[in-house]
């Protein structure tokens, strides 16, 4: 779908939309929508989407988009979809920010059927995928393949990481096996499905909530630090921790867990260092889960909200966000 598809259905999705919070029920149910509206329910206004982040490469750098498609797999744009590219090792484990800082730099696009890589002081390497062969990765102890991306991505990959070891980059394709974030986390059902997410397919993360953090620190943080693909203003710090179930234009997002927070916060995105310290070390001292929820995060703190996708559409910055209550 290009971007001009995109655009009309972003239109059509959101006078659907409209009608649907409005209250025209027997609309709502040509729209699709009907089992929403089998239970009294009622919506309230919590927010505004003020950016949608895409990262094609898992821990890499987000593409930041006007508008995007929420798919069951998260969110995609074009032929980007987030986290369908990775790099791994030659046995094919996951290489991510927490190993390879320097890997929040590489920005992955795709242009006129080409693959586009990116990073500092690195030619721009542009290939197209092709039928390569398809190997077996490990993501978090989960099997799930790729498809490898040639010598050519591999040789870029290499020298832009800078080790003796080989490294290459896989993509996943929709006729493989997904994983199933059950087996990572419990709180996830049986029947959801991500390709090279740590866990769920859409996180979201309110603007107050990063102010809130950057007011404790000495120096702020931005929100591509936690790496969301929603990103939520006019709220207050920490509200998306109690909606369970949002809507936005068509779309509907269903809560599942806290974002356990680890290493992997304190890279800079802007420089690709890791510090080992901070934000995380403030987290802590503030954003740990209760007691009845040890067994779930351990030790983590919790930032930003995992969430499934309920109803699939369009999803655009400006893009009102509603709590829904039954």
């Amino acid at each position: 779908m290009d971007l001009k598809e995109l655009a009309v259905n972003a239109v059509v999705q959101n006078k659907k939309a409209s009608l649907l919070i409005g209250g025209a029920a027997v609309l709502g149910l040509g729209f699709g929508c009907y089992k929403y509206l089998q239970k009294p329910e009622k919506v309230v206004r919590v927010g505004v989407v003020s950016q949608l982040l895409i990262h094609p490469l898992k821990s890499g750098k987000a593409i930041s988009v006007a508008l995007a498609d929420c798919q069951k797999f998260g969110l995609r744009f074009g032929e980007l979809q987030d986290r369908h590219w990775m790099v791994v090792t030659e046995d094919g484990h996951m290489v991510t920010g927490r190993q390879q800082p320097r890997l929040v730099l590489v920005c992955l696009t795709c242009e006129g059927g080409h693959v586009c890589l990116n990073g500092p002081n690195m030619e721009e390497l542009r290939f197209k995928q092709t039928d390569n062969r398809i190997i077996d990765c490990r993501v978090f102890g989960d099997d799930i393949q790729g498809r490898d991306c040639g010598e050519e991505a591999s040789r870029w990959l290499t020298r832009y990481l800078g080790e003796e070891k080989t490294f290459r980059l896989v993509h996943f394709e929709s006729q493989m096996k997904a994983r199933r974030p059950v087996n990572l986390e419990p709180s996830f059902s049986q029947q959801e499905q991500v390709a090279y997410p740590d866990v769920g397919p859409v996180m979201l993360l309110s603007e107050s909530s990063v102010r809130d953090l950057s007011s404790k620190l000495e120096k702020d943080v931005t929100v591509e630090r936690f790496r969301p693909n929603i990103v939520i203003s006019d709220c207050e710090a920490f509200d998306e921790d109690s909606w369970e179930e949002i809507q936005i234009g068509i779309v509907r997002l269903q809560r599942v867990m806290s974002c356990g927070r680890c290493i992997f916060t304190t890279v800079d995105p802007e420089t690709g260092i890791i510090n080992r310290k901070e934000p995380l070390d403030t987290l802590k001292s503030y954003r740990l889960c209760q007691p009845s929820e040890k067994h779930i995060y351990k030790s983590s703190p919790l930032f930003g909200q995992l969430h499934t996708v309920k109803q699939t559409g369009i999803l655009q910055v400006g893009d009102e966000v509603f709590k829904i209550i039954r």
